[in-house]
């Protein structure tokens, strides 16, 4: 209706391309415009300058011999002041850019190993738009961004470098593992060291005091009673360590039962035993 009339309305984002008798006339911006189609004058077509995507899937090889798919992501718009040539100079635009991503990507990708690749997925998408903007410039487009969204192994590889990190990982588990272990060990070791280090202090502490009890007793009872002597001491202390004993034995519910002589001459005879084993470990060390 408005070509009818002579007017034609271009939205918003959009610009359009007025001919002549079949030649190209002018651009037309976003409004309404006067159109006197009866003197030759005809839109021949629209263009839009939004922002567009299109993703390229590219199946190639990496230098380690592994087929991978890449996947990019191009976003481009038609430059306003460049219309004419987007309009006429391409007649498949997202072909054109699909061509450009597939050269650029199967010529840098073999240059890598897989690892390589995905460390460098940067890299690839750089130089994918440097020769796209370099291309596209000619036809009136901008490339405004360039992303490396995914590389995909085959299936075999993901599963092989999926069991390779599980084995490595399991690896790192197992020497931690075994280094939690051996500090364990470590530690036990030390602390039964300390132990046995304190205990020893504890028995030669209780030694050296029966010692000076003992010495003491018979200091003490040798100044109370005059006449006695050093053995006659030693005796009446055997005599009462002696029954002492028997008293802690009988004492204990859980004590086994313990057989030993018993009478008016046994205790003499464990202090003969006593004094006998003392003198011959003087006579061997003398």
């Amino acid at each position: 209706m408005g070509q009818a009339l002579g007017c034609y309305q271009v939205e918003q984002s959009n610009v359009a391309i007025k001919e002549h008798f079949g030649k190209y006339s002018e651009v037309l911006e976003p409004g309404c415009h006067c159109l006197p189609w009866c003197i030759g004058y005809q839109i021949a077509g629209g263009l839009s300058l939004r922002v567009q995507q299109l993703d390229v899937r590219c199946e190639t090889k990496t230098k380690d011999n592994v087929f991978v798919n890449v996947v990019a992501s191009i976003q481009y718009r038609a430059l306003a002041e460049k219309a004419s040539d987007a309009f006429y100079r391409l007649t498949n635009t997202r072909e054109q850019i699909q061509s450009y991503v597939f050269d650029v990507i199967r010529a840098s990708v073999p240059k890598m190993e897989l690892d390589a690749a995905f460390e460098q997925k940067n890299d690839i998408a750089r130089a994918v738009e440097e020769e796209l903007e370099k291309a596209m410039s000619a036809y009136g487009y901008e490339i405004v961004q360039t992303l490396i969204v995914d590389i995909e192994p085959d299936v075999n590889v993901k599963r092989a470098m999926n069991e390779i990190n599980a084995a490595a990982r399991l690896r790192v588990a197992a020497n931690e593992k075994a280094e939690a272990e051996k500090i364990l060990q470590i530690k036990k070791a030390e602390g039964e060291a300390e132990s046995k280090y304190l205990s020893g202090l504890g028995i030669a502490r209780q030694r050296q005091a029966i010692v000076d009890g003992l010495r003491d007793s018979v200091l003490a009872f040798s100044e109370n009673v005059p006449g006695t002597t050093a053995k006659d001491i030693m005796d009446m202390v055997l005599v009462t360590q002696y029954f002492d004993t028997m008293k802690e034995i009988g004492a204990s519910s859980r004590s086994s039962s313990v057989f030993i002589p018993h009478g008016p001459g046994a205790v003499k005879d464990i202090a003969t035993q006593i004094r006998d084993g003392l003198l011959q470990g003087q006579a061997i060390h003398p």
